[in-house]
Formats: structure tokens, sequence, C-alpha cells
């Protein structure tokens, strides 16, 4: 038996690939849709990020117009409180593979932001 997922998780699934669209990481108006302004990264790198960091270095990321695309796969999503939603899932780019956390909150506005991420690098699968 299978359900629908809530929503709010289907919504944060969809703000999360829109992240990585490379349209958006070269737009900071675009992007600033979706951060949340305190939001902060932990990145795969171990890097902390700052909202006002990440928007300034985004279009130079992967991801952007001339870097590796981001793959990302296996979302899943759970809703913690009315309005906050953590998601999961996992990404390739460039060959290097990371296990991703997300947390996003509503504003007073309404709107789905991203509050806080996590990258964590993980072992390329085996090879068969």
């Amino acid at each position: 038996m299978t359900h629908d997922p809530h929503p709010d998780v289907t919504e944060a699934v969809v703000r999360e690939r829109r992240l990585h669209d490379p349209a958006v990481r070269l737009s900071r108006a675009l992007a600033e849709e979706l951060f949340d302004p305190a939001f902060i990264e932990v990145g795969a790198s171990g890097r902390r990020w700052t909202y006002e960091e990440m928007l300034a270095a985004l279009p130079e990321l992967h991801g952007g117009e001339d870097g590796p695309p981001i793959e990302a796969t296996a979302f899943t999503g759970a809703v913690l409180a009315p309005g906050v939603v953590h998601l999961t899932y996992e990404t390739v780019i460039d060959g290097r593979h990371a296990r991703r956390s997300s947390l996003w909150r509503r504003d007073p506005a309404g709107t789905l932001r991203l509050y806080y991420h996590q990258g964590t690098p993980v072992p390329a699968p085996a090879q068969a």
C-alpha cells in the first residue's frame, strides 16, 4: 500500500529541486525566494555558509551555468510540525556522492523557505 506524500513535503521537494536549476543558481532574485533569511548550511566540504555567503557564491558553485549538474535522487520527507518539513536525499555532483538533509519552514507570508541544509560526503557505490 502506498500513499501520497503530505502536500508540504511535495512542495519542499519541488523547491529543493528548483535550487538545483542553473537558472535559479544564476539569479539572486530567484534564489532569494527559496532561502530563509536565517539560512545556514554545513556543506559536504565541511564549510559553514550563511544566507548572504550562499547567495553571493551560488552562481559559482556546482550546478551553475558551466559547472557539473546536480543529480538528486531518493527524496524522502516528513512534516515535523505545521509548516516545518525535513527532507533527505542523495546527490552525485561530478562523481562525488553526498547524503543531504534540508529543513524547510514557512515564513509569516506562508512561503516555504530553506532554513538549514547539511551535506555529508559518502563513498561512491561499488561498481558491479
